[in-house]
């Protein structure tokens, strides 16, 4: 008998239930992971939430783990049992004991990675890789906008631009955040409480803007960040923890200055084991140079049992950077 976290209802986190589940064997093309630690990211919120629905109820939670394989299912070559691995695109159900993952979307973990540095960085180092990478390729010394620095993606996204030679600006809603983002490698910081956003990124820049602004804020920050585009912009929207951007008057694109807009996801980028393999170096790289330092804070540990305290604390902007289920 393994555990679980489930819902039946969507909701606020009361309605995350721990629970009892057996296990079934992994089918063709699948391994079963024993989790070790488990990813917490925001998008998990909005599964909990219903603004993305569910196949089913009960429904488990999250898709991101680390830990190593216990079983194979049919049709597996490439893993075996006791290999310590990590993936982040799994169906629902990673907050578990045990999970059944499809072998496309597992990675085999260097020793020299922790399961909890892996499962704290996975799909957030992932994110930020096709964003700095492939969605727009940030060049050394190009000064760029990224909303939420301090949050799990964006303080990756501060130690990847600066391994770049990139200058980031980074947003953040507090004093204490600014300086956790300024610490991770940002080059400037718009506490945008206090500050005017486009304002200040006119003024970092000489009057000339950014060519690209990163934005998983969403509904409230979409206005500021077409404004702190230069002609012909991109504005990579990536995520809405204020809500989703509605009702688009596609004319303000031609407004601000013919403006380009992309709504990413990791999905779109990493499609098949090459293109994870490829994406899963890069960080891996980054991670054991030191280049990217994954620290999670002693109370973003939390136990299974407690994932509604979890997501309270995610919901309530508590947490710094990257947060754990540890089974």
């Amino acid at each position: 008998m393994a555990k679980r976290i489930q819902f039946s209802a969507n909701g606020g986190p009361e309605v995350l239930q721990y629970v009892d589940f057996i296990p079934a064997d992994p089918a063709q093309g699948e391994v079963q992971v024993a989790n070790k630690a488990i990813g917490i990211n925001y998008i998990d919120t909005y599964v909990r939430s219903g603004l993305y629905p569910t196949p089913a109820k009960p429904s488990g939670l999250g898709t991101e783990a680390a830990g190593f394989i216990t079983k194979v299912g049919p049709g597996v070559t490439s893993l075996k049992p006791g290999d310590r691995v990590v993936y982040a695109q799994s169906p629902l159900g990673a907050y578990s004991d045990a999970h059944n993952v499809p072998q496309k979307n597992i990675a085999v973990l260097p020793d020299a990675i922790s399961f909890e540095q892996a499962a704290a960085s996975f799909l957030k180092g992932l994110t930020v890789y096709y964003l700095l990478r492939q969605t727009y390729e940030i060049k050394p010394n190009e000064i760029f906008l990224f909303h939420a620095a301090a949050g799990g993606v964006g303080r990756i996204a501060c130690q990847w631009a600066k391994a770049l030679g990139a200058k980031m600006i980074g947003t953040v809603g507090s004093a204490e955040k600014a300086a956790l983002a300024k610490e991770a490698g940002a080059w400037e910081i718009i506490n945008y409480r206090e500050e005017n956003v486009p304002e200040r990124v006119a003024a970092l820049t000489s009057g000339k803007k950014v060519s690209v602004v990163y934005d998983s804020v969403g509904k409230s920050t979409w206005e500021a960040s077409l404004d702190s585009l230069h002609r012909r912009g991109l504005m990579v929207s990536f995520g809405n923890s204020s809500g989703p951007v509605t009702g688009v008057n596609l004319a303000i694109l031609n407004q601000k200055g013919s403006l380009y807009v992309t709504r990413p996801s990791l999905n779109g980028y990493v499609t098949n084991q090459e293109e994870l393999t490829l994406a899963s170096n890069e960080l891996f790289s980054m991670i054991a140079s030191g280049a990217i330092n994954i620290d999670v804070p002693e109370k973003q540990k939390f136990p299974l049992a407690e994932a509604q305290r979890a997501h309270q604390a995610l919901e309530s902007r508590e947490t710094n950077g990257s947060s754990l289920l540890i089974p």
